[in-house]
């Protein structure tokens, strides 16, 4: 008996901001997993259904949420980084996928062993359908990290309740999700150190002569973009401003804002955030250039995963303030721990070629990585050490009998780089040696334009990993005004005195 694999909601209505039921951070961060999922069952022969929401204009259930994924638009349908998968659509209308769709008699002719239940929402769909599956006497698993919602409290209470009430099995981590993201804020930032110090002296200057007046300040950009950055600089301001006297306001991390839009207004006792201009804007620049550059690379990709593996070019302690970035800005992973747990996800990495220049052996290190590493951890091995790519990957995939999930090519520019007909010529090789499941990523130079100029030509790529180009991205200026000071407005040459009329800025605290 097979499994079925039941992939509920995996939508562009609920997966792509600018929809009215946006998921957010949290399901965007499930996408990969939920993909790796869909390999292995696939692999195994599972079935896999999409149980796919699909309202009438006049749905009753517009009267609790916006109208939605109604039949024949774009929200509809299947997010393009799980489109490729072969699997049966099943429009449903309802929060359990077995009412009134065709559900229940796919799932008679399939007689699964199982069902494993993935997707969003966790609370409302997710947790729904579990619970006629088991109604139906279904053996149901759920993978805590393959399931979401909005929101955080009420994804906890859908987890408990499919295990200890409807008797589901849980699988997998129970991590911190995205939307939770914790960033520790360092002694540096807060004490000032890191601000520029006409700030710190302004500070001083207003204590020694009894001022401490409530400033309104706007933060706005210097041209458009993705937001990043904004949960660091929340977990900042949430430190160091007086919990019974401040206001915030601000756009959400990953919202698109225009040149000079404001992104965040905040408004207390000015000694209380005087020194920390510096520290938010920069927070702000960089993240949101680095998640640009990494949106560019995924738009380029066209559906295909980008993993960001550019930690090595930027110092240390940036490097998770710079993958947090890049998932933000869509790439379906990172190489750091750091950016991992920023980000709810799981660090991705190969095999460098330092282990299989030490072992002597492209496959000697291979099966060497797969004796000791945890079986969670897929198996992608490095293939341009002592022979040619081709000739490595089938080597190595001979050598680990199934278990190889996929080959890296990184050739160096000194032998020409990772070419399209040497990407072809691999998945050829690998083919015609019976290694059809086993993927191809690329890795090396990657930029947008290199990588469209690989999906345009149909090089079998199955994962772009990209360095330099989203760690090496230009900062996005940011510039904070005053606009009131004790209620009245005021504002410098050049700026316009009072609150700046904002409608899509949300109050956070």
């Amino acid at each position: 008996m097979s499994n079925a694999v039941l992939v509920v909601d995996m939508l562009r209505g609920f997966l792509e901001d600018g929809y009215p039921l946006y998921c957010g951070d949290a399901a965007r961060h499930i996408i990969l997993n939920v993909r790796r999922l869909l390999e292995e069952e696939s692999a195994k022969g599972s079935k896999i259904l999409f149980s796919c929401d699909n309202h009438t204009p006049d749905d009753p259930e517009f009267e609790m949420f916006p109208p939605h994924c109604i039949v024949g638009t774009e929200e509809t349908e299947i997010i393009p980084e799980l489109a490729s998968f072969k699997g049966e659509i099943i429009p449903t209308s309802h929060y359990s996928g077995f009412y009134d769709s065709e559900l229940d008699a796919k799932l008679y002719e399939i007689s699964p062993e199982k069902i494993i239940v993935c997707g969003v929402c966790t609370d409302i769909c997710v947790m729904h359908t579990v619970a006629d599956a088991r109604l139906r006497g279904y053996t149901v698993e759920v993978p805590t990290d393959c399931v979401a919602s909005f929101d955080e409290n009420a994804h906890r209470f859908a987890l408990e309740h499919m295990e200890k009430v409807l008797g589901a099995t849980l699988t997998g981590p129970v991590s911190t999700p995205a939307t939770q993201s914790r960033f520790e804020i360092p002694k540096s930032v807060l004490s000032g150190e890191t601000s520029d110090i006409y700030f710190v002296r302004t500070k001083e200057i207003l204590e020694k002569e009894g001022l401490n007046p409530v400033v309104t300040m706007e933060v706005f950009s210097r041209g458009n973009g993705i937001l990043c950055g904004m949960k660091e600089v929340l977990a900042l301001l949430e430190k160091v401003l007086p919990e019974d006297n401040r206001k915030v306001w601000a756009l959400s991390e990953r919202d698109p804002f225009e040149n000079k839009e404001v992104v965040l207004r905040i408004t207390a006792p000015y000694q209380s955030y005087a020194i920390y201009e510096t520290a938010y804007l920069g927070m702000l620049a960089h993240g949101s250039g680095w998640a640009i550059a990494a949106r560019e690379c995924v738009d380029a990709a066209q559906g295909i995963p980008v993993l960001s593996f550019g930690a090595r070019h930027i110092h240390p302690s940036s490097v998770g303030a710079m993958e947090y970035a890049a998932v933000i800005g869509g790439c379906m992973g990172c190489a750091s721990s750091i950016g991992a747990n920023l980000t709810g996800t799981n660090p991705i990495g190969t095999i460098p070629h330092a282990l299989i220049l030490a072992m002597g052996d492209t496959a000697k290190a291979t099966l060497a990585f797969d004796k000791h590493m945890p079986n969670e951890i897929p198996r992608v091995a490095l293939v341009d050490t002592f022979r040619d790519e081709p000739e490595e990957s089938v080597i190595v995939a001979k050598a680990m009998e199934g278990k190889l999930k996929a080959v890296r090519l990184d050739t160096p520019s000194e032998l020409g780089g990772v070419t399209i007909d040497l990407v072809k010529e691999t998945r050829t090789k690998l083919d015609q040696s019976g290694f059809n499941d086993v993927k191809i990523y690329i890795s090396g130079g990657m930029t947008p334009d290199r990588i469209r100029h690989f999906v345009n030509s149909g090089a079998p790529v199955d994962t772009f990993a990209v360095g330099n180009y989203i760690s090496g991205a230009k900062p996005i200026d940011f510039t904070a005004d005053i606009h009131e000071v004790n209620g009245k407005p005021i504002a410098k040459r050049g700026r316009t005195p009072g609150i700046t009329a904002s409608p899509r800025l949300k109050q956070v605290f």
